[in-house]
């Protein structure tokens, strides 16, 4: 039987520790390693105090369950603690209660802060009201009882959002009994609800004070929501670039402060790992821009694009990620579809709590990836750039694919793995003639062909089967830019996409063509490929 309640954890970091390295630790390695156990916390809030006390800082996670907290899965997290985690938490003050919920009552107008955005959440006030007990007959049911007249009376004042009442838990049997009453008002009341803290807690009475002490009264406002994935890239750029990098203890979390670059993952609806690489502006409220590669390449082939952006663009924050099919897939395994990978990039923007991207840019089945979710999820996304892809498959294309996939699933004569075969024969058709005069380019791009996972492949693939989003695209109300490099398909790509150029949005949308370049134009000609995109951006 569900016991919810709450895990309540005061900190003030010890003279010494530098608030940067505090906020980093907390915020992309402590925070999101709780808040990929949804079936024990349905949330994470941060909140910093506005009553000039100490301590300071407070950490608020809805438990599900409290008796979860029990549980290996959460006290394995504690056991197992990282070398920066335990000397971090050394220099911090911690106390940690748990509390089982007693009541909630909310106002018409309440949204659950983890269902807000973070300009919305961000300032929301905390008035946390401690009553202990005293040592009489009935103190439990009197101050249940008067904290019920309590709540009655802070719900009539204005800004108030919710209150919940919530008492010692069950799992520290034997302690003194306390209970905690916790208010939430609207950021714009905090001259009014800081009153409250200069007098008794409203209805308070000589009766009760037979029964319960007042051990603390305290205002805090929220300043930062978890979500399971790290993104904050603001406390990490303002660390010692000299600070080591950090290396989660399952090696898929690598914060680096030299290169102020959070890379790590989220895991989608069905169990998929999704791997993210976030960098560029540190300003949590500056836009961002998001990349979707194509198959059998990784989230590093934008690498040289990017870094052309990251001078040009300096306002803006980049995502890019790894599709589904690159790497290990759930099992059962099952084939992908446009709409899936369309879903996978959702999943990945709500754990990073991003509400809307500013752009959009895929290519190959990147960017019919990114045509699909703009037609998807046109209210998450400013504008798009899609690459060499096309709008419908054929037949013939098909075929083609499950014909690669025989390539990659036959070992040579030699014994080596048939992917290799597949990667330097994919190299050869993607790149354009002047392209594979470039070595290092060429072996770049196979060697990342080659690192496919091959069951990934043979599933991932298939979302280019069988789809066809012509009839669709006259809907597309997000303002898009189409791309092509010139001697794709020898020069087929570019009359196709010409073709349909026209039937994206109400009046069509322009088609630029890189030349120099084959199917991944960004690569082959980045700089080429920055002029064709530099005015749209």
């Amino acid at each position: 039987m569900a016991n919810p309640g709450m895990l309540y954890v005061t900190m003030q970091p010890k003279p010494g520790l530098s608030i940067h390295q505090f906020h980093e630790w907390y915020n992309n390695e402590h925070g999101p390693t709780r808040l990929r156990l949804p079936q024990i916390f349905s949330n994470g809030l941060r909140y910093r105090a506005v009553d000039e006390k100490e301590p300071e800082f407070l950490a608020v996670y809805d438990v599900v369950s409290m008796p979860l907290l029990e549980t290996d899965t959460y006290t394995s997290l504690r056991a197992n603690r990282s070398p920066r985690e335990a000397e971090t938490i050394g220099q911090v003050d911690v106390k940690r209660y748990f509390w089982d919920l007693v009541s909630v009552t909310q106002s018409p107008l309440f949204i659950p802060i983890e269902q807000l955005t973070d300009d919305e959440a961000e300032g929301i006030l905390l008035l946390s009201l401690e009553f202990k007990l005293k040592d009489t007959a009935d103190a439990e049911t009197k101050t249940n009882m008067w904290l019920k007249e309590h709540v009655a009376s802070v719900s009539k004042l204005t800004g108030w959002l919710r209150s919940r009442v919530l008492r010692t838990s069950s799992l520290e049997s034997g302690s003194p009994v306390s209970f905690i009453a916790l208010h939430e008002f609207t950021k714009t009341e905090r001259a009014a609800v800081t009153n409250l803290l200069t007098s008794p807690p409203l209805g308070w009475n000589e009766i009760q004070e037979n029964h319960a002490t007042v051990n603390s009264q305290r205002l805090y406002e929220l300043f930062y929501v978890f979500g399971p994935a790290p993104r904050d890239l603001f406390n990490l750029s303002r660390l010692e670039t000299s600070t080591p990098e950090f290396t989660s203890p399952d090696q898929r979390t690598i914060t680096s402060a030299a290169a102020s670059t959070i890379l790590s993952y989220v895991t989608a609806p069905d169990g998929l790992k999704i791997p993210y690489q976030l960098e560029g502006n540190p300003d949590p409220k500056t836009p961002v821009i998001a990349f979707c590669n194509s198959l059998l390449t990784s989230l590093h082939m934008w690498d040289p694009f990017v870094k052309i952006l990251k001078a040009q663009r300096p306002q803006y924050r980049i995502l890019r990620y790894d599709f589904r099919g690159r790497h290990i897939i759930p099992s059962p395994p099952a084939p992908a579809t446009l709409d899936i990978l369309a879903d996978d990039l959702g999943s990945l923007l709500d754990a990073l709590r991003i509400p809307k991207l500013d752009t959009l840019i895929g290519v190959s089945m990147g960017g019919a990836t990114t045509l699909k979710f703009a037609l998807k999820y046109p209210d998450k996304l400013g504008r798009f750039i899609a690459c060499d892809f096309n709008a419908a498959s054929s037949p013939a294309n098909t075929d083609a694919w499950k014909q690669r996939i025989s390539i990659a699933e036959t070992p040579l004569e030699d014994g080596t793995p048939g992917i290799h075969k597949l990667a330097k024969q994919t190299v050869e058709r993607w790149f354009h003639p002047a392209t594979m005069e470039k070595q290092d380019t060429v072996r770049w791009i196979e060697n990342m062909v080659a690192e496919n996972d091959l069951e990934g492949f043979r599933y991932g693939c298939q979302a280019l089967w069988d789809y066809n989003m012509k009839e669709q695209m006259r809907e597309c109300q997000v303002p898009a830019l189409l791309v092509v490099g010139e001697g794709d398909g020898k020069g087929a790509l570019v009359k196709a996409m010409d073709g349909f150029k026209g039937l994206l949005g109400k009046d069509g949308v322009e088609l630029a063509v890189v030349p120099d370049a084959g199917h991944l134009p960004m690569c082959e000609n980045p700089e080429g490929f920055w002029k064709a995109v530099e005015g749209f951006l």
